[in-house]
């Protein structure tokens, strides 16, 4: 049974390579046609999960996508993305555009996934995946517990969300510098681990997770936390479920009976990798975007998907549709970043965590978002903080850890007050925008008016 089915698994892998090599992808970047955009036009013989690693691979080069068509209906996916840089402006730098060409052309492989710049190369080093319960002081003791059981933390990556909270960390051995192979020893970092995340009074299981595999981040991020199900809404003692209701993205799910698609809208604030974290959702849901439509209009972006799941069916029932929706909102929400922001820069040394994360919890601030990275023997480490009880940081306390710190190697990015107008809610408009409506009629983006022709 087993050789039978290797054999059949193999048969579907020959055949797809076959499929590639009669159509290889076709990558076009055109920074002439849009004022204000490069376009990246991909054309490739169509599998799942393919726009997923698209949008991937422009994500993690730090490029913005301020608007994208999508078309993947039959055999052939086709999309056109217009992308800006970190600064709003038009891709020039040629290694970027010559490494989206190779990412992206024929001699890319998308069923490897990862092969992004945005994955961890673990060979000398050990990643520990994190998922529990959130709780102030929660980054301090796991990294006390870290640097007690001699290991360094190279890079790291915190998201809290709906009470729940989810790491990926890279770490190493203090002594050697290597990744750490003992399996007594990785059982015993497991379980000081587990405990911690347990805590106290936590219904909900701790999970602790040990690989020398390589690792995408943020993809890994948000697998942990939906299999966490920290989409599900949870009573909240205090006034936080009331402003995170006026914060709530607006997102909406119908049926076309018609065409037997489920249309999915989203409209919410714009940021940085919102399509990557709401393309990466759907397809952990096993929904597959066959059309699509993206736009930013100010602050606000506009997304609109036509998606079956991968059984071919549109969503069946309103707790299906429902869940969507929850997902997608869990989704966009666990990238936004709470709190005050605060950089940290200095020479990389054994406790450098623990030492600030600790700081952090004396001065009653819990981290709601970190991104630890280590570089040339320099520590870059981003932290978003905010008061454990809930109210406006003092700038006092901001002083006196900076004064701990360092001034200069600790710096504040942001402050309360600014931080306050940016959680001010978006408007609300109708969600439900029929985009595509003539797609049905036509095989080409050309006759969108969007595109030039690239043939």
């Amino acid at each position: 049974m087993d050789v039978s089915m290797s054999f059949s698994q193999d048969m579907d892998n020959e055949y797809e390579k076959l499929i590639r090599r009669m159509n290889p992808p076709r990558v076009v970047i055109d920074n002439d046609s849009c004022k204000k955009a490069t376009v990246i036009r991909v054309d490739s013989a169509n599998e799942y999960g393919i726009l997923l690693e698209v949008v991937q691979i422009l994500t993690d080069l730090n490029l913005t996508i301020t608007k994208a068509y999508i078309s993947s209906d039959g055999g052939w996916f086709m999309d056109v993305f217009n992308v800006t840089d970190q600064d709003g402006n038009k891709v020039t730098d040629e290694v970027v555009l010559d490494y989206i060409q190779k990412s992206l052309g024929p001699e890319a492989c998308f069923s490897t996934s990862m092969r992004s710049v945005g994955v961890i190369p673990s060979t000398d080093s050990t990643v520990i995946e994190l998922t529990g319960c959130d709780r102030p002081g929660l980054l301090s003791e796991l990294s006390a517990v870290l640097t007690h059981l001699k290991c360094s933390v190279l890079n790291a990556e915190i998201w809290t969300h709906n009470t729940r909270a989810a790491a990926v960390m890279q770490v190493t051995d203090d002594l050697t510098g290597c990744g750490i192979s003992d399996p007594e020893r990785l059982s015993r970092i497991k379980n000081l681990l587990r405990n911690v995340l347990k805590g106290s009074n936590t219904p909900r299981e701790a999970k602790t997770v040990v690989s020398h595999g390589e690792v995408h981040t943020d993809r890994r991020l948000h697998q942990m936390m939906f299999e966490d199900r920290d989409y599900e809404h949870r009573l909240v003692d205090d006034d936080s479920s009331i402003q995170d209701e006026r914060q709530r993205p607006d997102v909406c799910v119908d049926n076309w009976l018609d065409k037997d698609y489920s249309v999915v809208t989203v409209r919410c604030k714009d940021r940085p990798k919102l399509l990557f974290d709401t393309v990466c959702t759907l397809t952990d849901m096993q929904y597959v975007v066959f059309h699509g439509s993206v736009d930013t209009e100010g602050t606000e972006a506009f997304q609109e998907y036509y998606v079956r799941h991968i059984d071919g069916s549109p969503v069946k029932s309103e707790a299906e549709k429902q869940r969507v929706i929850q997902c997608l909102e869990a989704a966009i929400k666990r990238r936004v970043s709470e709190g005050l922001k605060l950089e940290l820069c200095t020479t990389d040394r054994v406790g450098l965590l623990s030492n600030v994360t600790r700081i952090f919890r004396e001065n009653s601030l819990t981290v709601t978002r970190a991104e630890v990275k280590t570089k040339g023997g320099k520590a870059l480490n981003t932290f978003y903080v905010s008061d454990a009880s809930g109210y406006s940081i003092d700038a006092k306390t901001i002083d006196s850890i900076r004064q701990t710190i360092g001034q200069t190697i600790l710096k504040v990015k942001n402050n309360p007050q600014e931080q306050q107008q940016r959680q001010k809610s978006p408007s609300h408009e109708s969600p439900t925008r029929f985009l595509f409506g003539g797609l049905f009629k036509s095989k080409s983006f050309v006759n969108f008016g969007l595109v030039r022709s690239y043939s």
